[in-house]
């Protein structure tokens, strides 16, 4: 959290709905939870968002960004739509198993109310529309790509600068900066299945 911010309703919003989903027992059960939070965004507030991630994509070096571009709107848009479409018709009710890193994914809803106030207000696109709960809506399809399809939270091909892309490789997953943020507590690497990609 940066200095002048005050944690009010919000604050204690995010940490309800984080207490809601660490009583999921497993994939499917979480999944729905998800869908449900996510589906309580409106229209605006999903403009916003987007709005965001567009105008971040934006500032990337164009080399960069024309490559890298199109997955992290993926990360956003394609996660959101898999995650309302499988919950619509009613994929969750069908995914059995338990949350395999169930230690993992309560640290992981721990550490969210938090990392929904990490940030500088004076750096944010639209600041004057910004909710610490448009970063929780990042953080919830984050904890459905991760603890309940069990993937990266970046998708699979994302480049980084410098080289290296997140890979699948016989089922498992590498990433060349898994293992590069570990200082940093609110980064979903912490939290992320892909392996560190050894090569890199």
């Amino acid at each position: 959290m940066m200095p002048g911010q005050s944690r009010g309703r919000e604050y204690y919003h995010i940490r309800e709905v984080c207490a809601r989903l660490s009583k999921a027992p497993g994939r499917g059960e979480a999944g729905i939870l998800i869908a449900r939070e996510v589906s309580a965004y409106s229209l605006f507030d999903l403009q916003v968002i987007m709005g965001r991630v567009r105008h971040e994509v934006h500032r990337l070096p164009p080399s960069y960004r024309n490559v890298a571009g199109p997955y992290l709107l993926s990360q956003i848009v394609d996660s959101h739509h898999s995650l309302l479409t499988t919950c619509t018709r009613g994929g969750f009710s069908g995914l059995k198993g338990p949350i395999r890193e169930r230690e993992l994914y309560l640290s992981y809803l721990e550490m969210v109310p938090d990392g929904c106030y990490a940030f500088d207000l004076k750096a944010e696109y639209l600041p004057q529309f910004h909710s610490p709960l448009h970063r929780l809506f990042y953080y919830l399809l984050a904890c459905y790509v991760m603890f309940v399809l069990e993937k990266p939270g970046h998708p699979v091909g994302t480049p980084f600068p410098g080289g290296g892309r997140v890979e699948e490789k016989k089922g498992a997953f590498y990433c060349p900066v898994r293992e590069k943020h570990k200082d940093v507590s609110f980064a979903l690497c912490n939290f992320c299945p892909a392996r560190q990609d050894e090569e890199r």
